[in-house]
């Protein structure tokens, strides 16, 4: 009898520890989607910044303009929320490319980063070469940028149409991953634990 008392007790102490934890999100599947070439850009810091700076890194990326009035704050505030998240510990970088580098100087990304909370040490803003931003964002990274002509803009800072998405890359500069960033697609508070274990299970990767 006594033995029987001490496994109920035991089955309701486990049951209870059980109903504390919180269910960790789910880790999606990582495939190796492409390879990063190299490139050489410019941060907010106005210092270079070639592919060697982020090897041995997982980093997070998308494509922005601080000039728009769509998408790119709502974009900017989350990856302000995963700055925020990623644990002290993490090596994780965050990227921003600028898809407006005529406008986009080092200067104005500062500025724009500084509203946001961005910590350099975490977190670039990059701008450059129109060409050397394409080949990265599109050929590499699979985000998308074109400019608006001027009949088709809906107001003046209606300039491009460009990707809403963030991309992951591992540590050996690899495409891994691609995550809505919610809006009309998907709710960000889903998304968000999801990027935030995969980043997570690629810095677990050697």
């Amino acid at each position: 009898m006594w033995i029987g008392i001490g496994l109920v007790i035991v089955l309701l102490c486990l049951s209870y520890v059980l109903s504390r934890l919180k269910p960790r999100a789910a880790v999606p599947a990582l495939p190796v989607i492409g390879q990063v070439a190299d490139f050489t850009l410019t941060n907010q810091l106005g210092q270079a910044v070639t592919l060697a700076d982020l090897q041995g890194r997982v980093w997070v990326a998308d494509i922005i303009f601080t000039r728009c009035a769509g998408p790119c704050p709502r974009m900017t505030q989350q990856m302000a929320e995963l700055q925020k998240a990623l644990p002290a510990s993490s090596n994780a970088r965050l990227i921003s490319l600028t898809t407006d580098p005529v406008y986009d100087s080092p200067e104005i990304l500062q500025r724009y980063g500084e509203r946001y909370g961005a910590k350099a040490e975490r977190w670039w803003f990059l701008t450059g070469a129109a060409r050397q931003i394409a080949d990265l964002a599109i050929d590499s990274l699979k985000l998308t940028a074109m400019e608006k002509q001027p009949e088709e803009r809906e107001n003046p800072a209606d300039l491009f149409i460009h990707s809403t998405i963030f991309v992951l890359v591992d540590k050996q500069a690899r495409l891994r991953g691609v995550f809505e960033t919610g809006g009309e697609v998907l709710d960000w508070n889903t998304v968000r634990p999801q990027l935030l274990a995969a980043i997570a299970a690629l810095e677990r990767e050697p």
